[in-house]
Protein backbone atom coordinates (compact mmCIF):
# COMPACT_ATOMS: atom_id res chain seq x y z
CA UNK A 1 0.00 0.00 0.00
CA UNK A 2 2.68 2.35 0.51
CA UNK A 3 4.45 2.49 -2.73
CA UNK A 4 1.42 3.40 -4.92
CA UNK A 5 0.67 6.22 -2.09
CA UNK A 6 4.67 7.12 -2.78
CA UNK A 7 3.77 7.05 -6.52
CA UNK A 8 1.10 9.28 -6.29
CA UNK A 9 2.97 11.91 -4.41
CA UNK A 10 5.92 11.67 -6.47
CA UNK A 11 3.16 12.37 -9.31
CA UNK A 12 2.07 15.29 -7.44
CA UNK A 13 5.20 16.91 -6.79
CA UNK A 14 6.59 15.96 -10.59
CA UNK A 15 4.01 18.57 -12.26
CA UNK A 16 3.81 21.90 -10.50
CA UNK A 17 4.50 23.64 -13.73
CA UNK A 18 -0.04 23.01 -14.74
CA UNK A 19 -0.45 24.80 -11.40
CA UNK A 20 2.05 27.88 -12.84
CA UNK A 21 0.60 27.51 -15.95
CA UNK A 22 -2.79 27.95 -14.78
CA UNK A 23 -1.99 31.22 -12.90
CA UNK A 24 0.20 32.29 -16.24
CA UNK A 25 -2.99 31.63 -18.97
CA UNK A 26 -5.42 33.24 -15.98
CA UNK A 27 -3.01 36.50 -16.05
CA UNK A 28 -3.07 36.43 -19.37
CA UNK A 29 -6.72 36.37 -20.24
CA UNK A 30 -7.27 38.63 -17.43
CA UNK A 31 -4.70 41.30 -19.17
CA UNK A 32 -6.64 40.93 -22.46
CA UNK A 33 -9.63 41.34 -20.83
CA UNK A 34 -8.68 44.49 -19.82
CA UNK A 35 -7.37 45.51 -23.33
CA UNK A 36 -10.18 44.30 -25.34
CA UNK A 37 -12.44 46.75 -22.99
CA UNK A 38 -10.69 49.68 -23.26
CA UNK A 39 -10.30 50.10 -19.56
CA UNK A 40 -6.63 49.96 -18.83
CA UNK A 41 -6.57 51.48 -15.59
CA UNK A 42 -8.88 51.44 -12.51
CA UNK A 43 -11.65 53.72 -12.29
CA UNK A 44 -10.83 56.35 -9.70
CA UNK A 45 -13.46 57.87 -6.84
CA UNK A 46 -14.84 61.21 -6.06
CA UNK A 47 -11.96 61.99 -3.64
CA UNK A 48 -9.19 61.00 -6.39
CA UNK A 49 -11.28 62.34 -9.79
CA UNK A 50 -13.10 64.87 -8.83
CA UNK A 51 -16.68 64.50 -10.20
CA UNK A 52 -20.71 66.08 -9.02
CA UNK A 53 -21.96 67.02 -5.69
CA UNK A 54 -25.51 67.38 -5.30
CA UNK A 55 -27.10 69.16 -2.40
CA UNK A 56 -30.91 68.05 -1.99
CA UNK A 57 -32.94 69.65 0.64
CA UNK A 58 -35.86 68.32 2.02
CA UNK A 59 -39.35 70.56 1.92
CA UNK A 60 -43.09 70.06 3.76
CA UNK A 61 -45.58 68.97 2.08
CA UNK A 62 -49.45 70.83 2.52
CA UNK A 63 -51.08 68.07 5.40
CA UNK A 64 -47.66 67.04 6.69
CA UNK A 65 -45.68 69.63 9.03
CA UNK A 66 -43.84 67.13 10.50
CA UNK A 67 -42.86 64.74 7.99
CA UNK A 68 -39.10 65.52 7.88
CA UNK A 69 -37.94 63.49 10.64
CA UNK A 70 -34.61 61.20 11.26
CA UNK A 71 -36.46 58.20 10.62
CA UNK A 72 -37.64 59.60 6.92
CA UNK A 73 -34.34 61.33 6.40
CA UNK A 74 -32.99 57.93 6.62
CA UNK A 75 -35.18 55.98 4.41
CA UNK A 76 -34.50 58.61 1.51
CA UNK A 77 -30.67 58.18 2.14
CA UNK A 78 -31.10 54.36 2.09
CA UNK A 79 -33.61 54.60 -1.29
CA UNK A 80 -31.19 57.17 -3.07
CA UNK A 81 -28.25 54.92 -1.87
CA UNK A 82 -30.04 52.18 -3.48
CA UNK A 83 -30.70 53.61 -6.91
CA UNK A 84 -27.11 55.33 -8.06
CA UNK A 85 -25.58 52.05 -6.24
CA UNK A 86 -28.28 49.49 -7.11
CA UNK A 87 -25.67 48.13 -10.26
CA UNK A 88 -22.46 47.30 -7.72
CA UNK A 89 -20.22 48.98 -5.70
CA UNK A 90 -20.38 52.60 -7.83
CA UNK A 91 -18.79 54.32 -4.48
CA UNK A 92 -21.87 57.45 -5.13
CA UNK A 93 -21.77 58.61 -1.42
CA UNK A 94 -24.90 59.63 -0.35
CA UNK A 95 -25.24 60.94 2.98
CA UNK A 96 -27.16 63.51 5.67
CA UNK A 97 -26.49 66.96 6.42
CA UNK A 98 -27.90 68.42 9.01
CA UNK A 99 -31.74 68.07 9.69
CA UNK A 100 -33.20 68.11 6.04
CA UNK A 101 -29.78 68.37 3.55
CA UNK A 102 -28.75 65.41 1.95
CA UNK A 103 -25.20 65.11 -0.05
CA UNK A 104 -24.93 63.26 -3.04
CA UNK A 105 -21.24 62.63 -4.63
CA UNK A 106 -21.18 61.64 -7.85
CA UNK A 107 -17.80 60.32 -8.69
CA UNK A 108 -16.06 61.32 -12.00
CA UNK A 109 -16.57 58.48 -14.59
CA UNK A 110 -20.03 57.78 -13.65
CA UNK A 111 -22.66 59.04 -15.54
CA UNK A 112 -23.70 61.86 -13.64
CA UNK A 113 -26.68 63.09 -15.81
CA UNK A 114 -28.27 59.62 -15.28
CA UNK A 115 -27.03 58.91 -11.36
CA UNK A 116 -28.97 63.36 -10.99
CA UNK A 117 -31.75 62.57 -12.64
CA UNK A 118 -32.51 59.06 -10.44
CA UNK A 119 -31.25 60.90 -7.35
CA UNK A 120 -34.08 64.03 -8.00
CA UNK A 121 -36.76 61.63 -8.61
CA UNK A 122 -37.77 62.12 -5.39
CA UNK A 123 -41.92 62.30 -6.36
CA UNK A 124 -44.47 59.30 -5.46
CA UNK A 125 -44.69 56.25 -8.12
CA UNK A 126 -48.01 55.97 -9.54
CA UNK A 127 -49.81 53.91 -12.54
CA UNK A 128 -52.28 55.83 -14.21
CA UNK A 129 -54.11 54.50 -17.39
CA UNK A 130 -53.40 56.67 -20.85
CA UNK A 131 -56.50 58.30 -22.20
CA UNK A 132 -54.43 60.21 -25.33
CA UNK A 133 -51.06 60.25 -26.32
CA UNK A 134 -49.22 61.99 -29.30
CA UNK A 135 -45.49 63.02 -30.20
CA UNK A 136 -45.14 66.93 -29.06
CA UNK A 137 -44.76 69.27 -31.07
CA UNK A 138 -46.29 67.46 -33.74
CA UNK A 139 -49.59 68.85 -35.98
CA UNK A 140 -51.74 67.80 -33.38
CA UNK A 141 -52.90 64.70 -34.65
CA UNK A 142 -52.73 61.16 -32.86
CA UNK A 143 -49.97 58.87 -34.11
CA UNK A 144 -50.47 55.76 -35.68
CA UNK A 145 -51.38 53.01 -33.02
CA UNK A 146 -48.61 51.11 -31.95
CA UNK A 147 -45.45 53.24 -33.58
CA UNK A 148 -43.29 54.95 -31.24
CA UNK A 149 -42.77 58.39 -30.67
CA UNK A 150 -39.45 58.40 -32.65
CA UNK A 151 -41.40 56.88 -36.11
CA UNK A 152 -39.48 53.33 -35.74
CA UNK A 153 -41.46 50.64 -35.96
CA UNK A 154 -40.25 48.29 -32.59
CA UNK A 155 -43.23 47.48 -30.94
CA UNK A 156 -43.96 49.14 -27.75
CA UNK A 157 -43.54 47.66 -24.38
CA UNK A 158 -46.14 45.23 -23.18
CA UNK A 159 -47.25 44.19 -19.82
CA UNK A 160 -48.52 40.54 -19.53
CA UNK A 161 -48.35 37.73 -16.62
CA UNK A 162 -45.63 36.58 -15.29
CA UNK A 163 -44.32 33.71 -16.28
CA UNK A 164 -46.15 30.57 -15.02
CA UNK A 165 -49.40 32.74 -14.35
CA UNK A 166 -52.82 32.04 -15.69
CA UNK A 167 -53.62 33.55 -18.32
CA UNK A 168 -50.19 34.14 -20.27
CA UNK A 169 -50.20 36.66 -23.08
CA UNK A 170 -48.33 37.35 -25.87
CA UNK A 171 -46.03 40.51 -25.81
CA UNK A 172 -47.39 41.19 -29.62
CA UNK A 173 -46.88 44.44 -31.52
CA UNK A 174 -49.53 47.32 -30.74
CA UNK A 175 -49.66 47.79 -34.33
CA UNK A 176 -51.99 45.46 -34.41
CA UNK A 177 -54.74 47.03 -32.60
CA UNK A 178 -57.22 49.45 -34.35
CA UNK A 179 -56.98 53.14 -33.80
CA UNK A 180 -58.72 55.22 -31.38
CA UNK A 181 -61.20 57.86 -32.76
CA UNK A 182 -61.02 61.99 -31.23
CA UNK A 183 -64.60 61.16 -30.09
CA UNK A 184 -64.12 58.32 -27.95
CA UNK A 185 -60.65 59.76 -27.02
CA UNK A 186 -63.09 62.97 -25.68
CA UNK A 187 -65.26 60.52 -24.14
CA UNK A 188 -62.55 58.87 -22.14
CA UNK A 189 -61.65 62.29 -20.45
CA UNK A 190 -64.85 62.86 -19.33
CA UNK A 191 -65.43 59.33 -18.06
CA UNK A 192 -62.09 59.53 -16.60
CA UNK A 193 -62.95 62.87 -14.33
CA UNK A 194 -66.31 61.53 -13.57
CA UNK A 195 -64.53 58.33 -12.18
CA UNK A 196 -62.49 60.72 -9.84
CA UNK A 197 -65.55 62.56 -8.89
CA UNK A 198 -68.91 61.81 -6.57
CA UNK A 199 -72.02 60.60 -8.61
CA UNK A 200 -74.00 63.36 -10.11
CA UNK A 201 -77.84 63.69 -9.44
CA UNK A 202 -78.52 64.12 -13.19
CA UNK A 203 -78.18 60.36 -13.87
CA UNK A 204 -81.26 59.53 -16.28
CA UNK A 205 -82.45 55.97 -17.59
CA UNK A 206 -81.68 54.27 -21.21
CA UNK A 207 -84.34 53.20 -23.40
CA UNK A 208 -82.92 50.34 -22.19
CA UNK A 209 -84.09 50.37 -18.85
CA UNK A 210 -80.11 51.06 -17.19
CA UNK A 211 -79.21 53.78 -15.69
CA UNK A 212 -77.02 56.06 -17.48
CA UNK A 213 -75.32 58.66 -15.98
CA UNK A 214 -74.69 62.18 -18.15
CA UNK A 215 -71.51 64.15 -17.22
CA UNK A 216 -72.18 67.28 -15.16
CA UNK A 217 -71.38 70.73 -16.13
CA UNK A 218 -68.41 71.25 -13.74
CA UNK A 219 -67.10 67.61 -14.97
CA UNK A 220 -67.56 68.63 -18.63
CA UNK A 221 -66.43 72.24 -17.90
CA UNK A 222 -62.97 70.05 -16.12
CA UNK A 223 -62.75 67.81 -18.63
CA UNK A 224 -62.71 70.84 -21.93
CA UNK A 225 -60.24 72.62 -19.47
CA UNK A 226 -58.14 69.50 -19.62
CA UNK A 227 -57.76 68.96 -22.80
CA UNK A 228 -57.42 72.50 -24.44
CA UNK A 229 -54.38 72.07 -21.26
CA UNK A 230 -53.63 68.96 -23.25
CA UNK A 231 -53.92 70.32 -27.01
CA UNK A 232 -51.44 73.21 -25.65
CA UNK A 233 -48.82 71.39 -23.79
CA UNK A 234 -45.71 71.45 -25.91
CA UNK A 235 -42.93 68.82 -24.26
CA UNK A 236 -40.23 69.93 -26.20
CA UNK A 237 -39.63 72.74 -23.85
CA UNK A 238 -37.96 72.15 -20.54
CA UNK A 239 -40.11 74.66 -18.87
CA UNK A 240 -43.07 72.73 -19.67
CA UNK A 241 -41.76 69.42 -19.13
CA UNK A 242 -41.23 70.11 -15.53
CA UNK A 243 -44.49 72.01 -15.13
CA UNK A 244 -46.80 69.62 -16.73
CA UNK A 245 -49.00 67.62 -14.32
CA UNK A 246 -47.13 69.41 -11.46
CA UNK A 247 -49.40 69.49 -8.39
CA UNK A 248 -51.67 66.81 -10.16
CA UNK A 249 -54.52 65.14 -7.43
CA UNK A 250 -53.89 61.15 -7.60
CA UNK A 251 -57.94 60.56 -7.55
CA UNK A 252 -57.90 63.35 -11.43
CA UNK A 253 -56.59 63.30 -14.64
CA UNK A 254 -53.84 65.20 -15.48
CA UNK A 255 -51.23 65.65 -18.06
CA UNK A 256 -47.72 64.64 -18.74
CA UNK A 257 -44.62 64.44 -20.80
CA UNK A 258 -42.29 61.25 -21.34
CA UNK A 259 -39.45 60.82 -23.58
CA UNK A 260 -39.12 57.94 -25.46
CA UNK A 261 -35.23 58.25 -26.79
CA UNK A 262 -34.51 61.30 -28.22
CA UNK A 263 -38.47 62.09 -28.64
CA UNK A 264 -40.48 64.29 -26.67
CA UNK A 265 -44.69 62.86 -25.91
CA UNK A 266 -47.19 64.19 -24.26
CA UNK A 267 -49.83 62.28 -22.72
CA UNK A 268 -52.98 62.80 -21.13
CA UNK A 269 -53.70 59.96 -17.91
CA UNK A 270 -56.65 59.02 -15.99
CA UNK A 271 -57.02 59.01 -12.24
CA UNK A 272 -54.08 57.01 -10.46
CA UNK A 273 -54.87 53.20 -10.44
CA UNK A 274 -52.07 51.68 -8.41
CA UNK A 275 -49.90 53.46 -5.93
CA UNK A 276 -46.47 52.84 -6.87
CA UNK A 277 -45.55 52.04 -3.03
CA UNK A 278 -47.52 48.86 -3.87
CA UNK A 279 -44.99 47.18 -6.20
CA UNK A 280 -43.51 45.22 -3.45
CA UNK A 281 -40.60 44.07 -6.07
CA UNK A 282 -39.03 44.80 -9.23
CA UNK A 283 -36.22 43.23 -11.48
CA UNK A 284 -34.58 43.35 -14.73
CA UNK A 285 -34.42 39.88 -16.42
CA UNK A 286 -33.38 38.39 -19.56
CA UNK A 287 -35.44 35.92 -20.99
CA UNK A 288 -33.54 32.56 -21.72
CA UNK A 289 -36.23 30.59 -22.65
CA UNK A 290 -37.69 33.08 -25.58
CA UNK A 291 -37.27 36.33 -27.37
CA UNK A 292 -38.04 38.76 -25.45
CA UNK A 293 -35.01 39.94 -24.55
CA UNK A 294 -34.64 42.09 -21.89
CA UNK A 295 -37.53 42.20 -19.42
CA UNK A 296 -38.78 43.45 -15.87
CA UNK A 297 -40.71 41.65 -13.73
CA UNK A 298 -43.14 43.14 -11.35
CA UNK A 299 -44.17 41.84 -7.78
CA UNK A 300 -47.28 43.68 -6.16
CA UNK A 301 -48.49 43.25 -2.61
CA UNK A 302 -51.72 41.95 -1.68
CA UNK A 303 -53.61 45.53 -1.92
CA UNK A 304 -51.73 46.02 -5.03
CA UNK A 305 -52.94 42.96 -7.12
CA UNK A 306 -56.33 43.55 -6.63
CA UNK A 307 -55.71 47.35 -8.15
CA UNK A 308 -53.49 46.16 -10.79
CA UNK A 309 -55.70 43.53 -11.81
CA UNK A 310 -58.44 45.63 -11.87
CA UNK A 311 -57.10 48.45 -14.04
CA UNK A 312 -55.86 45.80 -16.76
CA UNK A 313 -58.88 44.16 -17.13
CA UNK A 314 -60.27 47.47 -17.82
CA UNK A 315 -57.66 48.18 -19.99
CA UNK A 316 -57.47 45.38 -22.42
CA UNK A 317 -61.00 45.62 -23.29
CA UNK A 318 -59.97 49.12 -25.60
CA UNK A 319 -57.94 50.17 -27.97
CA UNK A 320 -54.57 52.32 -27.98
CA UNK A 321 -53.49 54.21 -26.62
CA UNK A 322 -55.85 53.75 -23.88
CA UNK A 323 -54.93 50.00 -23.53
CA UNK A 324 -52.15 51.62 -22.24
CA UNK A 325 -50.83 52.62 -18.70
CA UNK A 326 -48.12 54.71 -17.33
CA UNK A 327 -45.63 54.31 -15.14
CA UNK A 328 -45.41 58.30 -13.92
CA UNK A 329 -42.57 59.27 -11.44
CA UNK A 330 -41.88 63.03 -10.86
CA UNK A 331 -45.22 63.71 -13.15
CA UNK A 332 -43.47 62.30 -16.29
CA UNK A 333 -44.21 59.13 -18.19
CA UNK A 334 -41.05 56.68 -17.79
CA UNK A 335 -43.04 53.44 -19.65
CA UNK A 336 -46.09 53.24 -20.96
CA UNK A 337 -46.75 49.36 -21.56
CA UNK A 338 -49.65 48.41 -23.09
CA UNK A 339 -52.03 45.42 -22.11
CA UNK A 340 -54.11 42.20 -23.93
CA UNK A 341 -55.63 40.33 -21.05
CA UNK A 342 -56.25 41.15 -17.32
CA UNK A 343 -53.32 40.39 -15.56
CA UNK A 344 -53.76 38.82 -12.12
CA UNK A 345 -51.69 36.65 -9.28
CA UNK A 346 -49.54 40.05 -8.54
CA UNK A 347 -46.90 39.35 -11.03
CA UNK A 348 -46.19 41.09 -14.39
CA UNK A 349 -43.77 41.56 -16.94
CA UNK A 350 -43.35 44.79 -18.56
CA UNK A 351 -40.94 43.93 -22.17
CA UNK A 352 -40.48 45.17 -25.31
CA UNK A 353 -36.80 44.88 -26.77
CA UNK A 354 -35.10 46.64 -23.84
CA UNK A 355 -31.50 46.69 -23.44
CA UNK A 356 -29.91 45.74 -20.55
CA UNK A 357 -29.78 49.60 -18.99
CA UNK A 358 -32.86 50.58 -19.63
CA UNK A 359 -34.67 47.17 -18.02
CA UNK A 360 -32.63 47.82 -15.14
CA UNK A 361 -33.13 51.52 -15.17
CA UNK A 362 -36.82 50.96 -15.09
CA UNK A 363 -36.78 48.78 -12.16
CA UNK A 364 -34.42 50.51 -10.27
CA UNK A 365 -37.67 53.02 -10.52
CA UNK A 366 -40.12 51.01 -9.74
CA UNK A 367 -38.25 49.28 -6.80
CA UNK A 368 -37.05 52.44 -5.35
CA UNK A 369 -39.38 55.46 -6.85
CA UNK A 370 -41.67 56.58 -3.53
CA UNK A 371 -39.56 58.39 -1.75
CA UNK A 372 -41.29 59.23 1.87
CA UNK A 373 -40.00 63.07 0.99
CA UNK A 374 -40.06 65.08 -1.39
CA UNK A 375 -36.93 66.98 -1.96
CA UNK A 376 -35.50 70.53 -4.11
CA UNK A 377 -32.03 70.65 -5.21
CA UNK A 378 -30.40 73.10 -3.99
CA UNK A 379 -27.19 73.12 -5.14
CA UNK A 380 -25.30 71.51 -7.75
CA UNK A 381 -21.13 71.99 -7.64
CA UNK A 382 -17.58 70.36 -9.39
CA UNK A 383 -15.43 68.81 -6.95
CA UNK A 384 -11.93 68.93 -7.62
CA UNK A 385 -9.34 66.42 -7.28
CA UNK A 386 -6.38 68.30 -6.40
CA UNK A 387 -6.61 67.87 -2.93
CA UNK A 388 -7.17 64.00 -3.30
CA UNK A 389 -4.54 63.67 -6.33
CA UNK A 390 -2.00 65.13 -3.74
CA UNK A 391 -3.05 62.72 -1.18
CA UNK A 392 -2.63 59.63 -3.71
CA UNK A 393 0.51 60.51 -4.41
CA UNK A 394 1.12 60.79 -0.66
CA UNK A 395 -0.43 57.69 0.04
CA UNK A 396 1.44 55.60 -3.38
CA UNK A 397 5.21 57.18 -2.01
CA UNK A 398 4.06 55.74 1.45
CA UNK A 399 2.97 52.30 0.18
CA UNK A 400 6.18 52.49 -2.05
CA UNK A 401 8.33 52.89 0.83
CA UNK A 402 6.96 49.90 2.92
CA UNK A 403 7.31 47.85 0.15
CA UNK A 404 10.95 48.72 0.09
CA UNK A 405 11.28 48.36 3.54
CA UNK A 406 9.37 44.59 3.04
CA UNK A 407 11.90 43.58 0.59
CA UNK A 408 14.90 44.70 1.76
CA UNK A 409 14.22 42.65 4.96
CA UNK A 410 13.56 39.76 3.05
CA UNK A 411 16.51 39.94 1.07
CA UNK A 412 18.49 40.44 3.78
CA UNK A 413 16.96 37.64 5.93
CA UNK A 414 15.95 35.13 3.68
CA UNK A 415 18.40 35.96 0.81
CA UNK A 416 17.64 33.54 -2.28
CA UNK A 417 13.74 32.98 -0.87
CA UNK A 418 13.16 36.53 -1.42
CA UNK A 419 13.18 36.39 -5.18
CA UNK A 420 10.36 33.56 -4.76
CA UNK A 421 8.42 36.05 -2.13
CA UNK A 422 9.42 39.27 -4.98
CA UNK A 423 7.97 37.05 -7.76
CA UNK A 424 4.77 35.84 -5.76
CA UNK A 425 3.96 40.35 -4.47
CA UNK A 426 4.66 40.68 -8.25
CA UNK A 427 2.00 38.42 -9.50
CA UNK A 428 -0.48 39.19 -6.81
CA UNK A 429 0.18 43.22 -7.91
CA UNK A 430 -0.57 42.35 -11.49
CA UNK A 431 -3.76 40.26 -10.79
CA UNK A 432 -5.13 43.17 -8.12
CA UNK A 433 -4.50 45.71 -10.66
CA UNK A 434 -5.97 44.12 -13.46
CA UNK A 435 -9.19 42.65 -11.72
CA UNK A 436 -9.85 46.46 -10.23
CA UNK A 437 -9.46 47.82 -13.95
CA UNK A 438 -12.10 45.36 -14.87
CA UNK A 439 -14.54 45.67 -11.79
CA UNK A 440 -14.73 49.27 -13.01
CA UNK A 441 -17.13 48.99 -16.29
CA UNK A 442 -18.40 45.64 -14.76
CA UNK A 443 -19.61 46.59 -10.92
CA UNK A 444 -18.71 50.59 -11.05
CA UNK A 445 -16.23 49.75 -8.46
CA UNK A 446 -14.22 52.98 -7.57
CA UNK A 447 -10.85 53.52 -6.27
CA UNK A 448 -11.19 55.85 -3.53
CA UNK A 449 -7.68 56.80 -0.74
CA UNK A 450 -9.74 54.55 1.47
CA UNK A 451 -9.17 51.58 -1.04
CA UNK A 452 -5.62 52.38 -1.93
CA UNK A 453 -5.22 51.58 1.99
CA UNK A 454 -6.25 48.79 1.41
CA UNK A 455 -4.72 47.23 -0.89
CA UNK A 456 -1.05 48.54 0.92
CA UNK A 457 -2.43 46.48 4.04
CA UNK A 458 -2.57 43.36 1.55
CA UNK A 459 1.28 43.65 0.91
CA UNK A 460 1.54 43.13 4.83
CA UNK A 461 -1.34 40.18 4.82
CA UNK A 462 0.86 38.20 1.17
CA UNK A 463 4.43 38.64 2.53
CA UNK A 464 2.98 37.31 5.93
CA UNK A 465 1.85 33.88 4.16
CA UNK A 466 5.42 33.45 2.41
CA UNK A 467 6.71 34.15 6.19
CA UNK A 468 4.89 31.42 7.24
CA UNK A 469 5.94 29.11 4.27
CA UNK A 470 9.47 29.36 4.26
CA UNK A 471 9.45 28.84 8.29
CA UNK A 472 8.10 25.86 7.92
CA UNK A 473 10.28 24.49 5.14
CA UNK A 474 13.76 25.66 7.18
CA UNK A 475 11.96 24.10 10.44
CA UNK A 476 11.97 21.16 8.35
CA UNK A 477 15.53 21.70 7.73
CA UNK A 478 16.88 22.06 11.20
CA UNK A 479 15.41 18.78 11.96
CA UNK A 480 17.93 17.46 9.33
CA UNK A 481 15.84 16.84 6.40
CA UNK A 482 17.20 17.73 2.71
CA UNK A 483 14.98 20.57 0.89
CA UNK A 484 12.74 18.04 -1.49
CA UNK A 485 11.46 16.25 1.45
CA UNK A 486 11.32 19.59 3.28
CA UNK A 487 9.36 21.82 0.84
CA UNK A 488 6.32 18.90 0.62
CA UNK A 489 6.36 18.29 4.88
CA UNK A 490 6.46 21.66 5.57
CA UNK A 491 3.21 22.72 2.95
CA UNK A 492 0.26 20.85 4.60
CA UNK A 493 1.08 22.75 8.16
CA UNK A 494 1.87 26.22 6.45
CA UNK A 495 -1.34 25.58 4.33
CA UNK A 496 -3.36 24.92 7.41
CA UNK A 497 -2.20 28.19 9.03
CA UNK A 498 -2.53 30.57 5.62
CA UNK A 499 -6.02 29.73 4.86
CA UNK A 500 -6.92 30.21 8.81
CA UNK A 501 -5.25 33.62 8.74
CA UNK A 502 -6.92 34.42 5.33
CA UNK A 503 -10.07 33.31 6.82
CA UNK A 504 -9.88 35.79 9.17
CA UNK A 505 -8.99 38.99 7.68
CA UNK A 506 -11.73 37.98 4.63
CA UNK A 507 -14.54 37.32 7.40
CA UNK A 508 -13.18 40.75 8.73
CA UNK A 509 -13.17 42.82 5.63
CA UNK A 510 -16.87 40.86 5.03
CA UNK A 511 -17.94 42.29 8.06
CA UNK A 512 -16.75 46.33 7.76
CA UNK A 513 -18.25 45.65 3.82
CA UNK A 514 -21.78 44.65 5.27
CA UNK A 515 -21.93 47.15 8.21
CA UNK A 516 -20.43 49.98 6.87
CA UNK A 517 -21.27 52.55 3.62
CA UNK A 518 -19.63 55.32 1.72
CA UNK A 519 -15.69 55.47 1.01
CA UNK A 520 -14.68 52.80 4.27
CA UNK A 521 -16.98 49.90 1.94
CA UNK A 522 -13.90 50.78 -0.62
CA UNK A 523 -11.31 49.77 2.09
CA UNK A 524 -13.40 46.91 2.99
CA UNK A 525 -13.81 45.61 -0.65
CA UNK A 526 -10.27 45.79 -1.59
CA UNK A 527 -8.35 44.02 1.70
CA UNK A 528 -11.10 41.03 1.09
CA UNK A 529 -10.21 40.96 -3.05
CA UNK A 530 -6.80 40.97 -2.24
CA UNK A 531 -6.94 38.22 0.33
CA UNK A 532 -8.82 35.78 -1.60
CA UNK A 533 -6.11 36.65 -4.54
CA UNK A 534 -3.65 35.96 -2.09
CA UNK A 535 -4.53 32.63 -1.51
CA UNK A 536 -5.12 31.92 -5.10
CA UNK A 537 -0.82 33.25 -5.49
CA UNK A 538 0.35 31.01 -2.75
CA UNK A 539 -1.21 27.99 -3.60
CA UNK A 540 -0.81 28.72 -7.97
CA UNK A 541 2.34 30.33 -7.45
CA UNK A 542 4.53 30.22 -4.64
CA UNK A 543 4.08 26.82 -3.76
CA UNK A 544 4.76 24.93 -7.37
CA UNK A 545 7.43 27.36 -8.13
CA UNK A 546 9.02 26.47 -4.70
CA UNK A 547 8.95 22.90 -5.81
CA UNK A 548 10.49 23.84 -8.86
CA UNK A 549 13.53 25.56 -7.07
CA UNK A 550 14.51 22.31 -4.82
CA UNK A 551 15.24 20.54 -7.66
CA UNK A 552 18.39 23.38 -8.67
CA UNK A 553 21.47 22.86 -7.03
CA UNK A 554 21.54 26.13 -5.87
CA UNK A 555 18.75 25.78 -3.01
CA UNK A 556 19.25 22.05 -3.13
CA UNK A 557 22.40 22.03 -1.80
CA UNK A 558 22.05 24.53 0.95
CA UNK A 559 23.82 27.78 -0.60
CA UNK A 560 24.66 30.28 1.60
CA UNK A 561 23.01 32.66 -0.11
CA UNK A 562 19.93 30.89 -0.56
CA UNK A 563 18.51 31.28 2.59
CA UNK A 564 18.33 27.32 3.37
CA UNK A 565 21.99 26.63 4.18
CA UNK A 566 21.81 23.71 7.05
CA UNK A 567 24.44 25.56 9.24
CA UNK A 568 23.17 28.72 9.38
CA UNK A 569 20.18 27.50 10.68
CA UNK A 570 21.61 24.82 13.26
CA UNK A 571 19.98 22.20 11.30
CA UNK A 572 20.86 18.95 13.18
CA UNK A 573 23.24 15.83 11.69
CA UNK A 574 21.22 14.21 8.30
CA UNK A 575 18.35 11.94 9.59
CA UNK A 576 20.06 7.81 8.20
CA UNK A 577 18.19 4.92 8.30
CA UNK A 578 20.02 1.70 9.31
CA UNK A 579 18.85 -1.81 8.08
CA UNK A 580 17.70 -4.15 10.53
CA UNK A 581 19.96 -7.45 10.91
CA UNK A 582 18.60 -9.95 8.52
CA UNK A 583 19.24 -12.49 11.47
CA UNK A 584 20.32 -13.05 15.16
CA UNK A 585 24.00 -14.04 13.87
CA UNK A 586 24.03 -11.06 11.39
CA UNK A 587 26.90 -8.63 12.24
CA UNK A 588 27.36 -4.57 12.09
CA UNK A 589 25.80 -2.89 8.87
CA UNK A 590 28.57 -1.19 7.14
CA UNK A 591 28.09 2.13 7.91
CA UNK A 592 28.33 3.58 3.91
CA UNK A 593 25.32 0.78 3.13
CA UNK A 594 23.62 2.47 5.82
Amino acid sequence: MAAPKRGRSASAQSKPGRSLALILIAIVALTGGMFASGHTTPRLGIDLAGGTSITLTAVNQPGQPNAINKANMDTAVDIMNRRVNGLGVSETEVQTQGDRNIIVNIPRGTNSKEAQQQVGTTAKLYFRPVLQQEVSGASGKSPSPGASPGGSSSPKPSASPASGSTPKAKASSATESPKATPTSQGRAVTDALKAGSTPSPSASASSSGKPSATPSPAASGAAAALQARYAALDCTKPAEQAGAGKDAKPGEPTVACGQDGKVWSKFLLGPVAVDGQEVKKAQAVFDTQGASGWQVQMTFNSKGSSKFADITGQLAQKTTPQNEFAIVLDDQVVSHPYVQTAITGGNAEISGRFTQQEAQSLANMLSYGALPLTFKESSVTTVTAALGGEQLQAGLIAGAIGLALVIIYLVLYYRGLSLVAVASLSVSAVLTYVIMALLGPTIHFALNLPAVCGAIVAIGITADSFIVYFERIRDEIREGRTLRPAVERAWPRARRTILVSDFVSFLAAAVLFIVTVGKVQGFAFTLGLTTLLDVVVVFLFTKPLMTILARRKFFANGHKWSGLDPKSLGAKPPLRRTRRPAGPTAGPVDPKEA
